[in-house]
């Protein structure tokens, strides 16, 4: 099985997405393919559900809160809307952990955590992008950890504002520069830590957690030991003022909890700013971001589907309790001055202040270290990746012992900026933004998986669904507006820019596209309800199937017609002569990519469709018959013109297919395992003129009787090749730019002042390209044959009826009458029976019988549209039925490459369809 975590990849490949778990050949999870034989063997996972998820998580989620702002929370909001802020916040993450728990037990999981799951899930473009958000989110945590632990490292040892005599340990001076030099010190030290290896720190973690625990012991059982104390509290004030306050310490107190049950929000001391609903919360759910702590260390862990569910749900219930009861607690026993006075206050109320003390340095500690191992591993599958390029790719180095080393430097680089901030509550705002984005962002991948409707989505895990995962988004949203709405609307801005980098940079990964599934999803859906039998030709358009033979060639056809759609289906279809039969495999499906890459390459709408057939006649019958679904099958068929001209390579002329094209970047070399050598090594050279022609006469005017049998418009193009400003790249506007229209059947002069529905087809056409965007300024002019030397003025008749059919289709054109007598006097066909009693509405006329037109007046014929119509950029003529005998197929090819010779640019059209309304 394909490497989950190989980079960006320039070649198609297999690989497994997360809730896409399919094996390639003979693979096990976690194996490499034979392709990645030669590399080097990956590190054991050493971590078990304990030590590598439930630990780290526990610690994270208590961190500083826990012993450092449970007072502030209570004294500022109350005990009760701090009950309430708790069941939102956990509220919030236990969404999120049932979208975690989805995700992980769906398929493998690998080093990134969270940025794994989103990437696997949602594509490149969101993960990368939100991936780097996360990783922000855990920088800032880091930062506000260690701000945290610096601030009880000084409640202890730092030097009393207000004291006369400095002694004992309160020797460090305090102040905002002293608090970054603090913090640079115990950041160097998380580094050292770190660079030793994240199974050290897990080994570690668990001294740590029961350090925390015996500090948590003690302080439940305090109140029962420690009898009520009163205290005075010292601090800075504006102005360099000192400020004094007297505190108590009631024990159990009916008095005090009644009094501590309603908010009470006034100044905080460290940043001298009014508390709030959204600040204290914003704070209070800094300890609600260690969810992820075990989820971010999937890569060492032996089981991550297994142990990621179940050690983060167990590790948020036990804190959970921990901290209902530890506001209970200190709503019952402690007056609200000193829990807003001293966020502290837990030493000074224990039965042994060291222990406090010693459970604030392990945990503040234990949460920065696990935040910069987090970070760090999200940073390194993001340089695995190659999805930001140049600028991360020095963190994918790791050391001989599976540490990402430089992605550890990096992180410990950016925590150091956080720290400037100087205090704990002045970020705590912005990793909460930061988290909840993140948090969105998992449950966002959950909800498409589950609404894709994937077969492969069947995660173990079964509580969940895809309410769960929207109420979980739109919580996560409100509550970050709710905190600060400039942080907000700042970090999902960033969040889009980054999203439109990574998607301009179109990154071709193995990992599968949530995009592609739900789109499939909706397209499916809407296809059922696109039904056939409501068509009404109010709302027709052209659905085209353009047969190719060689793209070489046909490329400027192919990019004419992309104009001529309309917005409606265009198909290329191309068949391969063989039989199945023969082949070990069918050839045809081999070939997808390379057609695929071509449409790129041009630029145009367009899908494929190729098939495998002994003749080419009865392929394009199957792509008639077969290319489409439901109301999406064409209309139209378009074949280039059937004559001895020799064609250009398109290849050599266009710079896109050159080697040497100017601006070329890495990016364009991943195009689905199709690059541009093997690209043109495809598709064979152009014919030469004594090349064999696959395709006789009759095969090919036998396609244009099969498409009109099959109720098919069908359209000749030919000299398009002398057409440019085509392609993607051109500046042409169509300001200098002639569409010319011969509505009538002009092989037919006996029938030339009859409209019928092929006529009405070639106008409507000729409009639609007049609508697209390179000929929206181009001048239409519609040309009408007449007899004038007849003496009659019916033709004048026929003009205005002709200008009136206009302004009822609501066509702008110039109409040009054009005598021809002499083309008409050289018409030296004979008719076995007369036109006279033909309907002159008759939608379809019958074939002609087999008849010989002279050269003079083909060439009478040529000459007159050479005479009105050579500067034209295209011409639109009428295409005669194409004769029942397939015996008089050359003749018919001969006429219409007589009547079309030299004359540049032109579309043979007949019209099968009622294509035009005057109704609204």
């Amino acid at each position: 099985m394909s490497n989950e975590h190989t980079p960006l990849l320039t070649s198609g490949v297999c690989g497994l997405a997360v809730g896409m778990a399919t094996v390639c050949g003979r693979g096990q999870p976690g194996e490499s393919s034979p392709a990645h034989a030669g590399a080097p063997k990956k590190e054991p996972r050493k971590l078990d559900t304990f030590f590598g998820v439930m630990v780290p998580t526990v610690l994270s989620m208590f961190s500083i809160v826990l012993f450092l702002r449970t007072g502030f929370i209570v004294g500022h909001a109350g005990l009760l809307q701090g009950l309430l802020m708790l069941v939102v916040a956990y509220t919030i993450i236990s969404l999120t952990i049932l979208s975690i728990c989805a995700i992980s037990t769906n398929g493998a999981i690998k080093g990134g955590g969270a940025y794994y799951m989103i990437s696997r899930s949602l594509g490149p473009e969101f993960g990368g992008s939100i991936g780097l958000m996360f990783f922000l989110a855990k920088v800032c945590a880091c930062g506000v950890y260690v701000l945290g632990l610096v601030e009880a490292i000084l409640n202890v040892f730092g030097i009393e504002p207000d004291a006369a005599v400095q002694g004992g340990v309160r020797v460090l001076p305090q102040g905002y520069w002293y608090n970054v030099l603090y913090s640079a010190v115990v950041l160097l030290l998380c580094l050292l830590v770190c660079l030793v290896g994240a199974h050290i720190y897990a080994r570690t973690a668990f001294v740590i957690l029961l350090v925390v625990n015996v500090t948590l012991l003690s302080i439940l059982i305090s109140p029962l030991a420690v009898p009520a104390q009163d205290f005075n509290i010292t601090h800075h004030g504006p102005g360099n003022q000192t400020l004094h306050y007297d505190v108590s310490y009631t024990g159990f107190n009916a008095t005090t909890l009644r009094s501590n049950l309603w908010r009470g929000y006034t100044l905080d001391y460290s940043t001298n700013s009014v508390m709030s609903f959204a600040t204290v919360f914003a704070v209070m759910f800094t300890s609600c971001t260690g969810i992820m702590a075990g989820a971010n260390m999937s890569g060492e862990l032996k089981t991550p589907s297994a142990s990621i569910p179940k050690g983060t749900i167990l590790a948020v219930v036990y804190t959970f309790i921990v901290y209902v009861v530890l506001f209970f607690l200190v709503s019952s026993t402690c007056e609200r001055d000193l829990l807003t006075q001293d966020y502290g206050f837990f030493q000074r109320i224990n039965v042994w202040p060291p222990f406090v003390t010693i459970g604030i340095y392990c945990g503040a500690l234990s949460a920065a270290m696990s935040s910069m191992i987090g970070a760090s591993r999200i940073l390194h599958a993001l340089a695995e990746d190659q999805l930001f390029g140049l600028p991360l790719a020095p963190a994918a180095i790791k050391s001989s012992s599976g540490n990402p080393w430089v992605a550890v430097v990096y992180t410990w680089a950016l925590a150091q900026c956080v720290v400037f901030a100087g205090q704990l509550n002045a970020v705590a705002g912005l990793v909460t933004v930061f988290y909840l984005l993140a948090y969105a962002a998992v449950d966002l991948a959950c909800l498409a998986l589950e609404w894709a409707s994937a077969p492969n989505f069947r995660p173990t895990f079964q509580l969940f669904s895809w309410h769960t995962c929207l109420l979980g988004i739109i919580s996560c949203l409100v509550m970050m507006f709710v905190i600060n709405p400039v942080y907000s609307s700042a970090s999902i801005v960033v969040l889009l820019l980054l999203l439109l980098f990574l998607h301009y940079r179109s990154p071709t990964s193995s990992w599968g596209y949530i995009s592609q599934a739900l789109i499939f999803h909706q397209v499916r859906k809407y296809l059922l309800m696109l039904d056939v039998r409501k068509d009404h030709v109010k709302f027709w358009r052209p659905q085209v199937l353009l047969m190719v033979s060689n793209p070489r060639s046909s490329s400027q056809l192919i990019l004419f017609v992309n104009q001529l759609k309309k917005g409606g289906l265009f198909v290329l279809g191309h068949v391969q002569l063989g039989d199945l039969d023969s082949f070990p495999s069918d050839p045809v499906q081999q070939q997808y990519n390379f057609w695929l890459s071509l449409v790129d390459k041009l630029g145009v709408k367009a899908f494929v469709d190729l098939t495998l057939s002994p003749s080419v006649r009865q392929g394009t019958q199957h792509l008639l018959r077969i290319t489409g679904l439901g109301g999406m099958k064409p209309n139209t068929l378009v074949l280039g013109f059937y004559d001895s001209c020799t064609p250009d390579d398109y290849f050599l002329q266009d710079p896109a297919f050159c080697h040497a094209s100017p601006g070329k970047t890495q990016e364009d070399n991943y195009n689905f395992g199709v690059d541009l050598p093997s690209l043109q090594a495809h598709f064979p050279p152009v014919r030469h003129v004594e090349s064999p022609r696959w395709l006789s006469p009759e095969e090919y005017v036998g396609i244009v009787s099969d498409a009109i049998k099959m109720d098919k418009n069908v359209c000749l193009g030919r000299y398009l090749f002398e057409l440019q400003g085509e392609g993607r790249d051109s500046k042409v506007d169509g300001s200098e730019r002639t569409i010319d229209v011969w509505p009538l059947d002009l092989l037919r002069p006996s029938r030339c002042d009859r409209v019928d529905v092929c006529s009405l087809f070639l106008l409507q056409m000729a409009c639609v390209l007049n609508m697209s965007g390179r000929w929206r300024r181009a001048r239409m002019r519609i040309f009408l044959n007449v007899e004038a030397a007849s003496g009659e003025q019916g033709w004048a008749v026929n003009e205005e009826t002709f200008r009136e059919l206009l302004r009822k289709l609501r066509i702008r054109a110039a109409i040009t009458i054009v005598p021809w007598d002499a083309a008409v006097q050289s018409y030296c066909a004979c008719r076995a029976a007369p036109e006279d009693g033909e309907d002159a509405a008759e939608a379809t006329p019958p074939p002609p019988p087999p008849r010989a037109l002279s050269d003079d007046f083909l060439s009478a014929v040529n000459g007159l549209l050479m005479e009105h119509s050579s500067q034209a950029a295209v011409r639109f003529l009428y295409l005669p039925r194409p004769p029942a005998h397939y015996s008089q197929s050359q003749q018919y090819l001969s006429q219409l490459e007589a009547v079309t010779n030299r004359l540049g640019p032109t579309l043979l059209i007949h019209g099968v369809t009622p294509v035009t309304c005057t109704d609204f």
